[in-house]
């Protein structure tokens, strides 16, 4: 990525502040940092637009199957900055098992979903695989597949005509084309290029994957994702940091495109998921997921891409737990997810219903958040005033008891008994049961 200074020298220099930035130098550094776009500023002269859009582009190409992007990596390491875009997992469906079948694998496709802290983790494409080479079955299973299916298609073909059948159903879904190798990539090249899809390179090695993306880009192409055909789990680690290396340290263009597996099912099957997904991986298709394999995997993918720099937070919002009515106590914590789904937790433990108010705290736990000034007694009562939980019950208050020295200030501001919490989550179902026996 340039330097600030490398793309302040292409800028006009004007200082006119049409871009929302106090000077040029501003807004060169919010590009170098990609918190910009050549585009808001409305004076830079076309060759240098091409200029900056050339050098700000990141060394891994974006690449966009249905609604997933993949690629656009700028970093060897999250904590670097961060990485952008998850890597996106599919099941595989063959075209020649029946109508009812297929039925089947979409229901086990989509009952693959899990609710883990307020995010939702699923499969994110269906890969129909040609397993008929008949292009009226493979259009039919095709056609079947999205009437199920909302989310990204894949096309695991090389038969034009096959590919050809299933675009007219659903081209609008921008699916993957897989794919091109040595033999095919004259033919599927021009037609990934007509419908405006990606194309998977199915490389025999890494001097393989560089010819076959020249070739592509010779054809007028450059919407690649690379199978490099690990033989096991060495050489997909192996493979997928070279090229990583070589895109970003080395800026090797040939090799700076979103990686993929074919995977089959099972322990190596799922292993080499795992390696993808822990280096550099953008795609995993499988032959079949387990849900207790599924579940391990999204998890992974989760931590891996969680932003290291912004806590997972959840909504500022009133959560009723245990139909709670108009005597149930209030109790409040922080937007940190994970304070909040313990805290949720230990309260359903103590079959008390509650209103439990969540204080917007920028994702900082109890005591952090206190320390900064972000969950004072201002904010608390403005949550209180948003959601009208006042208004709900005539219950008490109750404090976490991290922050007792608040509690005075907070009972003379609402006019409502606030009694001193817990200081530890695990605490609460007793503390519950105590002061509603009183």
């Amino acid at each position: 990525m340039p330097t600030a200074i490398e793309f302040f020298k292409l800028l006009p220099k004007t200082n006119c502040k049409d871009c929302g930035q106090p000077t040029c130098l501003a807004f060169a550094m919010l590009l170098s940092n990609q918190k910009a776009s050549i585009e808001d500023c409305p004076h830079v002269q076309q060759e240098a637009k091409e200029t900056l859009a050339e050098a700000s582009a990141p060394p891994v190409k974006t690449v966009k199957v249905g609604n997933i992007t993949m690629g656009g990596e700028t970093v060897l390491y999250r904590h670097e900055r961060r990485f952008d875009n998850p890597i996106a997992y599919a099941i595989s469906i063959s075209d020649n098992i029946g109508e009812d079948a297929i039925k089947e694998r979409v229901a086990h496709v989509k009952s693959l979903s899990f609710d883990r802290i307020g995010m939702i983790f699923k499969v994110d494409l269906i890969s129909v695989k040609c397993a008929s080479s008949d292009p009226n079955t493979y259009a039919d299973a095709v056609k079947l597949i999205c009437s199920e299916w909302e989310d990204g298609i894949i096309l695991e073909t090389d038969n034009t005509d096959c590919i050809k059948a299933a675009m007219e159903i659903c081209k609008d879904r921008l699916p993957l084309i897989y794919g091109a190798d040595d033999g095919n990539v004259d033919a599927l090249v021009p037609l990934a290029k007509e419908y405006g899809c990606a194309l998977g390179l199915i490389c025999k090695d890494m001097d393989n994957a560089v010819d076959l993306v020249k070739k592509g880009e010779s054809l007028g192409y450059s919407n690649f994702i690379l199978d490099l055909s690990p033989k096991n789990i060495n050489e997909c680690l192996e493979r997928h940091t070279i090229a990583r290396r070589a895109a970003i340290k080395k800026k090797f263009k040939p090799l700076g495109y979103p990686l993929m597996n074919r995977v089959g099912y099972g322990e190596y099957a799922v292993s080499t998921a795992v390696i993808s997904t822990l280096k550099y991986g953008s795609l995993v298709i499988f032959d079949d997921l387990k849900s207790y394999e599924a579940l391990p995997l999204f998890t992974l993918r989760q931590n891996i891409y969680t932003d290291p720099q912004v806590p997972i937070q959840v909504k500022q919002d009133l959560y009723p737990i245990g139909n709670p009515d108009e005597h149930s106590p209030i109790m409040f914590t922080t937007n940190f997810s994970l304070t909040y789904f313990t805290v949720r937790a230990d309260i359903e433990k103590s079959k008390i219903p509650v209103w439990l108010q969540i204080v917007n705290t920028e994702g900082l736990s109890v005591l952090t958040a206190y320390s900064a000034g972000k969950f004072e007694p201002e904010r608390i009562v403005e949550a209180f005033e948003e959601s009208g939980v006042l208004n709900k019950t005539d219950g008490p208050v109750i404090i976490p008891g991290l922050v007792t020295r608040m509690s005075g200030k907070l009972q003379e501001m609402i006019n409502r008994k606030v009694i001193v919490g817990t200081n530890e989550s695990r605490d609460i179902p007793k503390h519950l049961r105590e002061i509603t026996s009183e």
